[in-house]
């Protein structure tokens, strides 16, 4: 329930950041067995995990809406983005022949209104 309620609040956290916030919360537990619970949790389909390239594992509790996520290259601020075209899985690929989507995984990147290289630029 620890790792849960860490999750909820403080979506897109890394295994060590939600390790930290249960330690908080409970006093002592090691960093696999965060891992192991965040590994069950995931396998139940209570929390998903995603992956952003040259980044750690990124864990939160939004699942089942095949929504996807802007990542800053800046900073590393991670949000959600509502599903862009359609239902999900949101895309519909072509010549897949025998394969069958049950999720598409997007992720946008770009710089946040937060960071300095944003700061001054008009947007389109």
């Amino acid at each position: 329930m620890a790792v849960l309620t860490a999750l909820s609040t403080a979506p897109h956290s890394t295994a060590d950041s939600v390790a930290i916030e249960v330690r908080n919360q409970l006093g002592s537990v090691s960093t696999q067995a965060v891992y192991d619970v965040l590994k069950a949790c995931v396998t139940a389909g209570l929390v998903r995990k995603i992956e952003p390239a040259g980044h750690s594992a990124l864990y939160e509790t939004r699942t089942g809406d095949n929504h996807h996520h802007f990542v800053c290259r800046d900073c590393g601020k991670v949000v959600d983005v509502d599903c862009v075209s359609g239902a999900a899985p949101c895309l519909e690929p072509h010549h897949l022949d025998g394969f069958v989507v049950d999720e598409a995984e997007i992720v946008f990147w770009g710089r946040c209104d937060g960071c300095p290289h944003t700061q001054g630029q008009e947007s389109s």
